[in-house]
C-alpha cells in the first residue's frame, strides 16, 4: 500500500469518527404522573466542549412527531456528566401510551438515538414510569 493510500485511509477513518462522535446520549428518562400531566426527568451524557458544541435540549414527542414538551438547556455542562434535568406539565393526549424522548446538541441537531417510552409499563430500556 502506498503512503498516499495510507494517508487517505487514515483521513477517512478520522473524519468518519468525528462525524459520528459527539452525539448526545439519553442515559435514562423517568415519567411521573401528576394529576393530568407528566413530570419528566431525563439524564443526558454528552462531550460538551463549550458554547459551540453542547447538549442544548431534549423533548417528548408522540408517535407522529408532535412535540408534547421541550426542555431547553441554556449552557454547557462540561464538568457535570451525565446530568439530569426536569420538565413539568407535559400533556400527553388521552389514549396515547407510546411517546419518545429525543435529545439535541448545537452541532449535530436532533440525535438519531431516542428512547421509546411505553407509559403503560413501569420500566423498559432506559425508562421508568410512575403512576
Amino acid at each position: 500500500m502506498s503512503i498516499k493510500s495510507i494517508m487517505i485511509s487514515t483521513l477517512l477513518v478520522f473524519f468518519s469518527t468525528i462525524a459520528s462522535a459527539g452525539q448526545v446520549e439519553i442515559v435514562m428518562t423517568q415519567f411521573t404522573k401528576k394529576a393530568d400531566t407528566w413530570h419528566v426527568g431525563t439524564t443526558l451524557r454528552h462531550d460538551d466542549t463549550g458554547w459551540e458544541h453542547y447538549a442544548d435540549a431534549w423533548r417528548v414527542v408522540d408517535e407522529k412527531g408532535n412535540e408534547l414538551g421541550k426542555r431547553t438547556l441554556f449552557h454547557p455542562h462540561e464538568s457535570e456528566q451525565p446530568f439530569t434535568r426536569y420538565l413539568s406539565g407535559v400533556r400527553v393526549p388521552s389514549g396515547t401510551t407510546i411517546v419518545f424522548v429525543e435529545a439535541h446538541d448545537k452541532l449535530h441537531g436532533w440525535s438519531k438515538q431516542r428512547v421509546k417510552v411505553d407509559l403503560s409499563k413501569a420500566k423498559g430500556d432506559r425508562f421508568k414510569v410512575t403512576h
